[in-house]
């Protein structure tokens, strides 16, 4: 594993960790090659139910991406990922981003590509890329609008100003908002909540819940038809059925 990705594992969580705060954590191929080949392994391993993405240090989630080595012709862009590896990557299983500083840019996009998103107070988050010639071209520009009014999406787009995290909290962007030293404890909390959970009931929830944003109802009942059907046939189904018959916690095997 490249030294700019750390991963940890606490039980069937993965902590995976963007490691340049000396850069703000800001994106180059290295960095997106192994977030990409993290993500790859932990969509086939099983036995990881729950990702958690932060940051080293404090001042920057990330501050998107490195423009020393745009500026040298290379583009931190993964064929399976995109931008950082992540941001056009249809993942199955939950993330949760933990930002305890800063996500601007392409850094704001990794973080809208994430599930749910715990925030530092005083972190901050904004797509300006308009300030340097560029669009914010790794999903802000989709994402954002789908998350928040079109037009308070349309001034964070077109003059660059960042929001603080009070604010993205009350746009819905974060569900937490916590002190920066309690960032990733509060995220891995949040992920061990999610991980008491059936891991394939959580996982076709999420795929029904994402995709039925896009659709009109009548066109979302036969995906949530099909998906409830399926998780019924999962030995996880009966062994919480079970578990709640003998009034004890379940022990999911995700089959």
């Amino acid at each position: 594993m490249a030294d700019e990705l750390l991963r940890e594992r606490r039980g069937h969580l993965e902590i995976l960790t963007i490691n340049r705060p000396e850069a703000r954590n800001a994106i180059n191929l290295a960095t997106a090659t192994a977030l990409s080949d993290a993500l790859d392994e932990i969509e086939s391993n099983d036995d990881i139910w729950v990702v958690i993405l932060t940051a080293a240090g404090d001042k920057a989630f990330s501050a998107g991406m490195d423009l020393k080595e745009f500026a040298e012709g290379r583009t931190p862009f993964t064929a399976n990922g995109g931008f950082g590896g992540i941001c056009s990557r249809n993942f199955p299983k939950p993330i949760i981003a933990a930002a305890a500083g800063s996500a601007l840019a392409g850094g704001f996009e990794i973080m809208l590509s994430c599930d749910l998103v715990v925030a530092a107070d005083t972190a901050y988050f904004g797509i300006p890329e308009v300030t340097r010639g560029l669009i914010a071209g790794a999903g802000g520009l989709i994402r954002l609008p789908k998350r928040i009014p079109k037009a308070i999406a349309l001034e964070m787009a077109l003059t660059g100003d960042p929001i603080d995290a009070q604010r993205a909290a009350e746009l819905g962007i974060v569900n937490r908002v916590v002190p920066a030293d309690s960032v990733l404890d509060v995220a891995v909390a949040l992920a061990e909540r999610i991980a008491k959970n059936a891991p394939l009931a959580v996982r076709y929830s999420k795929e029904v819940l994402t995709k039925a944003a896009e659709m009109p109802e009548q066109e979302a009942w036969p995906l949530t038809n099909e998906l409830f059907a399926r998780a019924g046939k999962t030995e996880d189904a009966h062994e919480g059925a079970v578990a709640f018959a003998e009034k004890r916690e379940p022990n999911w095997n995700g089959r």
